[in-house]
């Protein structure tokens, strides 16, 4: 089996490619940097520039399935500018692939889409399900839509279509787990705000493992990628420091704090998103790390 992977170099994209070697599935991805094409075997890159709509089109030769982790960090200020690039790096990136399928006649039976539950209004109550109709009226919320609507557009090629709801996803050198332990590290650690806002985490092996795992199985829809066990921010930063063997003696960090500080990207530290991994676990996915503790021992340890 061949998949071509977007965001192939990223933090999620690394242990996917990892997991396909491991089961020998053979690779090709989409780089926007010629230095970064390697002709391995089972490792194949093809050059994309998602801007000027350049894209080799031989990326989809002998190629059945696609996961799609494709879109710029949401982890920076959020300029103007940049909430540009956040939306069209997710929305024309998913057009430029069906517009070249299309044009080339090739035939990819299924596509694997990241997505993110910023899709889902904050809520310290809710338990939110993949069926929830609801759409949080933030930035994240709108980007969210926009961008499963341009991943639903493969439907109309004939691809059967998932959806991969993505939490905070905790890792050992990348994404939000380094930045949330530095002050802690330091003895500075705090929740923020009432640290009551629900945090739904996924350690990035368990992430990769969603992905295959609805690639192997043909599975369609929309599913949240997120660990059986959602903390409040308090027990986060609490678990944190417990694995760390560091003290908890600051006050809580006031929202407008951190207001100052990141502008409008705040939210991601305040939003509360309960969120269910039921469906992919009656589908018979079995989480390795299903509760937080074991999950930060084994990339803080």
């Amino acid at each position: 089996m061949t998949v071509l992977i977007t965001g192939a170099t990223g933090l999620i994209g690394q242990e996917i490619v990892k997991l396909c070697h491991a089961q020998e599935i053979t690779v090709h991805y989409l780089t926007t940097s010629k230095s970064k094409l390697s002709t391995e075997a089972n490792y194949k890159g093809f050059y994309w520039n998602p801007n000027t709509n350049e894209i080799d089109h031989n990326c989809f030769k002998g190629v059945s399935a696609i996961i799609n982790l494709v879109g710029a960090s949401i982890s920076k200020r959020w300029t103007d500018k940049y909430k540009k690039e956040i939306l069209n790096s997710r929305t024309k990136t998913a057009q430029l692939l069906q517009d070249t399928i299309i044009k080339h006649g090739y035939e990819i039976e299924h596509v694997v889409s990241a997505s993110a539950i910023g899709v889902y209004p904050t809520s310290l109550t809710n338990y939110y399900e993949e069926d929830s109709t609801q759409v949080s009226g933030t930035f994240l919320g709108k980007v969210v839509e926009q961008w499963e609507t341009a991943v639903d557009g493969f439907k109309t090629l004939g691809s059967k279509v998932a959806k991969v709801r993505i939490g905070l996803v905790l890792a050992k050198d990348g994404g939000a787990l380094p930045q949330i332990v530095k002050p802690i590290r330091y003895g500075a650690g705090a929740a923020f705000g009432d640290g009551k806002q629900w945090q739904s985490w996924i350690h990035v092996q368990d992430l990769a493992g969603i992905f295959i795992f609805l690639l192997q199985h043909q599975l369609e829809g929309i599913y949240n990628g997120v660990a059986p066990n959602a903390v409040t921010n308090k027990e986060l930063t609490k678990v944190a420091a417990n694995v760390l063997k560091r003290p908890l003696i600051l006050p809580n960090i006031p929202k407008f704090v951190m207001r100052l500080a990141l502008g409008e990207m705040h939210i991601l530290l305040f939003e509360s998103q309960r969120v269910s991994s039921q469906k992919i676990e009656n589908k018979g996915f079995n989480f390795t790390y299903a509760n937080l503790r074991p999950a930060l021992e084994d990339l803080l340890g």
